[in-house]
């Protein structure tokens, strides 16, 4: 069975740090573009971050740059998002997602074919 499972949230107060997790199972991520998006209460859906299946290419939404770096280990099956400098507007469940043909642009804009089951990220003091 094809899924993928976020871990890595949690409470932080402004200015932390956290590591997202994103691990496959069933499939092997090798051949997919990898997105992060995030949903906070009664707001839509946001593109965070996009990495193509190589690593060569990535994408990130301007309230995040700088501050978040994707990247993935394609051996471990797992894609990463380390968020550093937390604001409490980065407040959200966070999902990863997969897509096997797309760009990483196309993918942060539109989301992926698969997604998993979301972490919430909570910054607060």
């Amino acid at each position: 069975q094809l899924q993928l499972v976020e871990s890595g949230g949690g409470l932080v107060q402004p200015g932390g740090s956290l590591r997202l997790s994103c691990a496959a199972s069933g499939f092997t991520l090798d051949y997919y573009v990898i997105g992060w998006f995030r949903q906070a209460p009664g707001k839509e859906r946001e593109g965070v971050s996009c990495i193509s299946s190589s690593g060569g290419s990535t994408n990130y939404a301007d309230s995040v740059k700088g501050r978040f770096t994707i990247s993935r280990d394609n051996a471990k099956n797992t894609v990463y998002l380390q968020m550093n400098s937390l604001k409490p507007e980065d407040t959200a469940v966070y999902y990863c997602a997969a897509s096997p043909v797309t760009t990483v642009q196309a993918m942060c804009a539109s989301g992926g074919r698969y997604w998993g089951q979301g972490t919430q990220v909570t910054v607060s003091s």
